[in-house]
C-alpha cells in the first residue's frame, strides 16, 4: 500500500516570498521529496499559471490587530534600546501621521499601549494580544475551517513580517499543526519585524540564529534551523544567464562599452539618490577620457520606486545610462502589491553577470555581485543640496545590520563624489581583495554552499514532520 504523501502548505501572506519560494526549485525539490505542496496564497499573483497547487487565502486581519502589532514593533525598540544600551533602534522607527482624526485616535491607542506592555514582560502579553485578537476575527475562524478541511501537515510561512500571517499560523497551532517560518532579510531582526511566533525558525546562518536569540532569548534554540536564503540560488543556474550579445541587444546597450551598474534605493532609504547618479555619471564621463573601452551605467532602479525624481539625471546623461526597468508587476496602489516576476530574476543574474561592477548606498547587492566575483562601491557621503535634511548616510551604514562587516574592507567607500572616478578606476584594474573580503562577509551572512539553501530547508522540515 502506497502512503499518502506528506501535505504542506506554503503560506504567501505578501510578494515578498515569491521569489524566494515560488520562482527557484524549491516547490521541485520539496516534491522530490514526497511532498504534496500547496501554496495558501493572499497575494493576487496567480500561481496556478506556474502548475502549482494553491488555495486563495482571503480575509484580513482586525483593524486592532495591527494597533497591536505596531505597539509591539515600537515597544520592542524601546526595549531593545534599553536592552542594548544602543539609541540605533530609534532611528528605525517612522513618525506616524497626525493629520487626520482617525490617525490622531490610532497614534493615542498605539501610545497607550506602547506604554501599558513595555518590557520583557509586557511585550510577552502584547504577543499573546496579538494572537486572542486574531482569534476574535473571522479571518481566523476561516483559515481554521481551511485548515480542518485539507489537514496539512506543516505549515510553512514565507517571511515573519506580516500582520495578515497571525490568523493562518494561530489557527494551524490551534489545531496541533506544527508552523515554521523563514526570517526574510539579512537586516529584518534589529528592525523588530518578528511578527508572528511560529514553532520553527529558519534562519540564513550561524551568525542571524545567534542575533535572533539575542532578540527574543525566549525562543528556543532546538527550533532554529539554520539553512541559508534560496534569493541566491538562481545565480548558479546557468540556464538564466544569456550572452552577453543577446542581453546588450535586448536591454538596448552598446556592445563597444563595458557597463557598471548603478542600483537605486527606495526613496526613504536614498533621497538623494539622483544626485548620486549624477555624481557617479560626471565621474565616468571624465573617466572615459583617458579608456579605450568606453564605460556606461546600466541604470537598476528599485523595483517599488515609480517616481519621476530620475529623470532628469537621465535626460542630462542619456549617451552614458542606460535605464534597465526591473520586471516587476503592479497590481495595486500600495508598495507591497508590486510584486516580482520570474522575469526579474533572469534580468537581474544578466545584469549582475555583464556588469563589472556595482554603485550603490548599503544595498545587500555586495552580495550578489560578490557571488559573480565582482566588486561594490558604497556611496559614503551626503550631497549639498539634500532632499531631506534630516537625512544622512552616515544614519544607514550606522544600522545594525552593517556591524556584521567583518573588516570594513568589503567594499570600496566612496566618502565623496571627488573619489568616484579613482577609486572606480583602481577597483576595475583589481578587485581580488575587495571581492575575497566580500566573500568572507557573505559566508558570515549566508550559509554555504549558497545554491543549497532550499534543498536544507526541506531536509529541516522533514526532521521536524517525522
Amino acid at each position: 500500500m502506497l502512503l499518502k504523501p506528506k501535505k504542506i502548505f506554503i503560506l504567501l501572506p505578501d510578494g515578498v516570498g515569491l521569489r524566494n519560494f515560488a520562482f527557484t526549485s524549491f516547490v521541485e525539490i520539496g516534491e522530490q521529496m514526497g511532498w504534496d505542496v500547496v501554496f495558501w496564497n493572499q497575494t493576487p499573483f496567480d500561481l496556478s499559471a506556474l502548475d502549482y497547487k494553491e488555495i486563495k487565502l482571503g480575509g484580513k486581519p482586525r483593524a486592532y490587530t495591527d494597533l497591536l502589532k505596531r505597539a509591539k514593533i515600537s515597544g520592542e525598540l524601546d526595549y531593545f534600546e534599553e536592552k542594548f544600551d544602543d539609541s540605533v533602534y530609534q532611528s528605525y522607527k517612522f513618525p506616524s501621521s497626525n493629520k487626520r482624526i482617525k490617525s490622531k485616535i490610532k497614534n493615542a491607542i498605539l501610545t497607550q499601549l506602547t506604554k501599558t506592555y513595555k518590557g520583557e514582560k509586557g511585550l510577552h502579553k502584547l504577543r499573546e494580544k496579538l494572537k486572542a485578537s486574531e482569534r476574535k476575527s473571522n479571518f481566523y475562524q476561516y483559515c481554521k475551517d481551511v485548515l480542518e478541511k485539507q489537514k496539512p501537515d506543516f505549515i510553512f510561512c514565507t517571511n515573519q513580517r506580516p500582520v495578515n500571517a497571525i490568523a493562518p499560523l494561530t489557527a494551524a497551532q490551534d489545531l496541533g499543526i506544527p508552523t515554521g517560518t523563514f526570517i526574510f532579510s539579512w537586516d529584518n531582526l534589529p528592525k523588530a519585524t518578528m511578527i508572528v511566533e511560529p514553532d520553527f525558525y529558519f534562519v540564513w546562518s550561524e551568525y542571524m540564529k545567534e542575533e535572533l536569540i539575542n532578540y527574543y532569548p525566549q525562543i528556543n534554540s532546538d527550533s532554529i534551523f539554520i539553512t541559508g536564503s534560496p534569493q541566491f540560488e538562481p545565480h548558479f543556474n546557468l540556464n538564466l544567464r544569456k550572452t552577453r550579445k543577446e542581453f546588450f541587444v535586448e536591454n538596448n546597450l552598446d556592445l563597444t562599452k563595458e557597463y557598471i551598474c548603478f542600483s537605486g534605493d527606495d526613496v526613504t532609504t536614498s533621497p538623494d539618490d539622483p544626485h548620486y547618479l549624477k555624481d557617479v555619471a560626471e565621474a565616468i564621463k571624465s573617466l572615459n577620457e583617458n579608456r579605450e573601452t568606453k564605460l556606461g551605467i546600466l541604470f537598476r532602479r528599485c523595483p517599488v520606486d515609480f517616481s519621476d525624481r530620475y529623470d532628469e539625471t537621465l535626460e542630462d546623461f542619456k549617451d552614458l545610462i542606460i535605464p534597465v526597468a526591473p520586471k516587476w508587476k503592479k497590481v495595486g496602489e500600495h508598495w507591497n502589491s508590486i510584486l516580482p516576476t520570474q522575469e526579474d530574476l533572469e534580468l537581474q543574474v544578466n545584469s549582475i553577470f555583464h556588469t563589472k561592477a556595482v554603485i550603490n548606498l548599503g544595498s545587500s547587492m555586495v552580495f550578489d555581485y560578490a557571488l559573480f566575483n565582482k566588486p561594490c562601491l558604497f556611496l559614503n557621503y551626503d550631497v549639498e543640496q539634500k532632499i531631506d535634511v534630516n537625512w544622512s548616510s552616515k544614519k544607514v551604514y550606522n544600522f545594525v545590520h552593517f556591524r556584521s562587516m567583518p573588516t570594513g574592507n568589503e567594499v570600496v567607500w566612496l566618502n565623496s563624489k571627488e573619489e568616484i572616478e579613482n577609486k572606480l578606476s583602481l577597483i576595475l584594474n583589481d578587485s581580488a581583495d575587495i571581492v575575497k573580503n566580500a566573500k568572507k562577509w557573505f559566508h558570515k551572512i549566508n550559509l554555504t554552499p549558497a545554491e543549497n539553501a532550499s534543498e536544507r530547508i526541506w531536509e529541516d522540515i522533514n526532521k521536524i514532520s517525522k
